[in-house]
């Protein structure tokens, strides 16, 4: 680990892509030996065969997701940037088809599609800190509402703009945290906050996956069977303690110690635990089961930035707090 740590941030950056692709790669082998054992049975268990073609469908559109981050990466602040904007748009526009509005909200949609999301990343951008963490919760909250209000439709009109404005605060605001990271001051690390911004997403998701994995294997106690079923005790114990675990070992990417890695990473995990139980009571209390199916075996964008929704500001502020001057 010591020579990884001494590694320039260009080859940091290959070694971790190549990890990935090496456990990617393992998983992949892994899913296609255990289809053709599964096809050979007489009788091939039902429920075996569903867990397995979505793990297989997970592993699949992992490659395409780790290959559009490493381009992103690779294009520098700008590409990484311009990725998590049109996250937060398409994630946005499944909320928003989720939560129907009134006409009387159009212009206030618009504004929030056309002129929040690309001033806000703007910010981000030109690192405008100050205005980054207000433009949304301070002007966009009052001004949203301001807007509807013209067209006089009062029919539930608290209740449509409370719609807009979570919409807003969890796609735009909560998600474009984690490409905040890039505007990060911290000494001793010029240079390498892509690498940062890309230990934070690896630990989302590996938690997410490893969550999976554990329930599936060993899950029996579930944590909320009425908000999301697949959650159990097993899973998340068992998935949270090897995310710890690999979030200890990426140390050699960030500007922390083992152990602060180990406890970010825990952090990491619980905010996004409870950022996909939020999420789920929402499509739960709509009828849906999926925000949308733009990724196969992982459902929509919002299926995929739960999790980044509810860590990302958390790890971006306790970052700033307590490793920049």
């Amino acid at each position: 680990m010591i020579f990884l740590e001494n590694l320039d941030p260009v080859h940091k950056f290959y070694w971790l892509i190549g990890g990935v692709a090496g456990l990617l790669l393992i998983a992949s082998v892994i899913g296609w030996l255990l289809k053709s054992k599964l096809a050979k049975q007489a009788v091939p268990n039902e429920k075996s065969q569903k867990v397995l073609d979505n793990l297989v469908a997970r592993v699949n559109a992992w490659w395409v997701m780790v290959a559009v981050f490493a381009v992103a990466f690779l294009a520098g602040k700008i590409g990484a940037i311009l990725l998590f904007a049109a996250i937060s748009y398409f994630a946005l526009r499944e909320f928003m088809t989720l939560t129907p509005t009134r006409a009387g909200d159009h212009r206030t949609l618009s504004l929030a599609f056309f002129l929040l999301i690309p001033l806000h990343y703007y910010f981000i951008y030109i690192e405008w800190y100050a205005l980054f963490t207000i433009l949304i919760p301070v002007y966009a909250f009052l001004l949203m509402p301001s807007i509807s209000v013209l067209a006089q439709d009062t029919e539930h009109f608290l209740e449509r703009a409370a719609k807009i404005q979570w919409g807003v605060m969890i796609c735009i605001y909560c998600i474009s945290h984690a490409p905040a990271i890039l505007l990060l001051e911290i000494p001793n690390f010029d240079g390498q906050n892509a690498l940062l911004l890309f230990y934070f997403m690896l630990i989302v998701q590996l938690s997410d996956v490893l969550q999976y994995v554990f329930g599936n294997l060993f899950g029996k106690t579930k944590v909320a069977p009425i908000v999301s079923p697949n959650k159990t005790l097993e899973g998340l114990i068992g998935g949270g303690f090897s995310t710890i675990l690999i979030g200890a070992a990426m140390w050699w990417i960030t500007p922390f110690t083992p152990l602060q890695s180990a406890g970010m990473a825990a952090i990491i995990l619980t905010m996004g635990f409870l950022g996909g139980l939020v999420m789920s009571a929402i499509k739960r209390s709509l009828g849906a089961k999926d925000w949308g199916n733009m990724i196969q075996g992982h459902g929509g964008m919002m299926d995929r930035m739960d999790s980044v929704s509810f860590a990302a500001p958390i790890f971006f502020h306790l970052t700033r707090y307590f490793f920049t001057p």
